[in-house]
């Protein structure tokens, strides 16, 4: 217990229960409510358009990892994991993938924003239907190939793994390659953002420059806005697991639980559709 109070990171289990509850339980409902708002406002929107096949995708990720939600909840509540250690490898799985993957298509989108303001064209869009279902079909392809393997093969491989408990996958950081593959995603993700976020002030102070009026009756400022609103939910939501993920990989026993709640952080970016569609 001595050594637990002295780590910063400690929290009780009980008062960790009660907050990973209150999050999943936040995710789930916000979550389902801003996907089907955006499914709505999508509906006979541009299929052609990169940005809009970015977000049509997003809402695939989205309600894909919601689907593992309710089964954390259960978990936590119950405290006790009722559903094999394969199930386990799935739902933790999830989480992670949902990071990465939607890291991925924010990048895309927003990467696809700055080029079409640069260029001053509308939109960036694909020649046919067939070419936007195409690309995103390849990279859900290598997308399954590069991370779920990853997962599948590190985890639950510790012989002392219990039935009863799940997420308990901290033998894998005993592994040098996974610690380096873990600081590669961080420092990629921190340098992308830091770019993005850069790029997307350069861009807003243009914007500004050139306003005749109103600002927020200006339709540009809106769509710098949307932009900048998908970088803060990267850093909000993205920047606080991977920044703690550096100590805890040396430090994985005693701030477990912490680990727990700011990977759960990651997952309230399944409420940007509940905002994204205030102003659309």
């Amino acid at each position: 217990m001595e050594e637990r109070n002295q780590t910063s990171c400690f929290i009780d289990p009980s008062v960790a229960h009660h907050i990973l509850i209150t999050i999943y339980i936040i995710i789930f409902i916000g979550g389902i409510t801003g996907i089907s708002l955006m499914a709505f406002l999508i509906t006979g929107e541009n299929r052609l358009s990169v940005t809009n096949t970015s977000v049509i995708n997003l809402v695939a990720v989205h309600s894909i990892f919601l689907i593992s939600v309710p089964f954390r909840i259960a978990y936590y509540v119950q405290r006790r994991w009722n559903y094999g250690l394969f199930f386990c490898k799935i739902v933790s799985a999830m989480i992670h993938v949902h990071i990465y993957v939607s890291f991925i298509f924010y990048v895309i989108m927003l990467s696809m924003r700055y080029i079409s303001f640069f260029k001053k064209k509308k939109r960036i869009e694909f020649y046919r239907t067939l070419h936007s279902v195409g690309v995103s079909g390849a990279m859900w392809i290598v997308i399954s190939i590069i991370i779920l393997p990853s997962v599948f093969t590190q985890y639950g491989n510790s012989a002392s793994f219990n039935d009863t408990e799940c997420f308990q996958f901290q033998d894998a950081f005993q592994s040098q390659a996974v610690i380096v593959v873990n600081y590669l995603f961080s420092s990629i993700i921190f340098t992308v953002v830091s770019c993005l976020l850069c790029v997307q002030m350069y861009i807003i102070i243009n914007v500004l420059k050139q306003v005749q009026r109103p600002i927020l009756a200006y339709h540009e400022t809106w769509a710098q806005l949307k932009s900048l609103f998908f970088i803060l939910v990267m850093i909000t939501c993205f920047f606080p697991f991977h920044m703690l993920k550096i100590y805890y990989m040396d430090h994985a026993k005693e701030c477990f639980y912490i680990n727990e709640i700011c990977l759960s952080i990651t997952a309230l970016s399944c409420l940007d559709f509940l905002l994204f569609a205030l102003k659309t």
